[in-house]
């Protein structure tokens, strides 16, 4: 299960080449390649108020959010009929348009693949063990979890349908 916490950026066309690579074999089996990629935004709402956002630091336990990281994609590959996970996660210190994560699946179908794709990034977003502070003209802030994203990751809780994306 590949998964990475670095400082250098990433290449999207190289990473997902490289999983499809990794395939062997089945890759010819491939049908539904799934990503999504997050980036640093110049403006954040916290509490209802808007603001300019010039910076981002993201602290990790190295070791612990990886192993974290690790067990979220092995639940996506327990629930959905993926081939194979990709989570690539930078920390450091990242600018408004930096790449921030990326998250690819591979499998035969695309519901599979969207599914534990969406999966992936919900429970990083609320289960992995990262924190945000801000730079704004206000000086740094840490930033808060959000409620949205309890909720998004809620909707995979066990009982939820099954296997959401067949």
């Amino acid at each position: 299960m590949p998964v990475r916490v670095q400082t250098a950026d990433f290449d999207l066309t190289a990473e997902v080449a490289g999983l499809r690579a990794a395939q062997g074999a089945r890759a010819a089996q491939i049908g539904a390649v799934a990503c999504f990629v997050g980036t640093v935004r110049d403006v954040n709402v916290d509490r209802g108020v808007a603001a300019a956002v010039s910076a981002m630091t993201l602290e990790h336990y190295p070791g612990m959010t990886e192993r974290s990281l690790e067990a979220i994609v092995a639940e996506a590959r327990g629930r959905w009929d993926i081939f194979d996970a990709l989570v690539v996660h930078r920390v450091g210190a990242l600018l408004p348009q930096d790449q921030i994560v990326l998250v690819v699946t591979v499998g035969a179908h695309r519901g599979e693949a969207f599914a534990a794709c969406e999966f992936i990034m919900d429970y990083l977003k609320t289960r992995a063990p990262f924190w945000k502070k801000e730079r704004t003209p206000d000086g740094e802030r840490w930033v808060d979890a959000r409620a949205s994203d309890d909720d998004a990751a809620g909707k995979w809780a066990a009982g939820d349908a099954a296997r959401p994306g067949t």
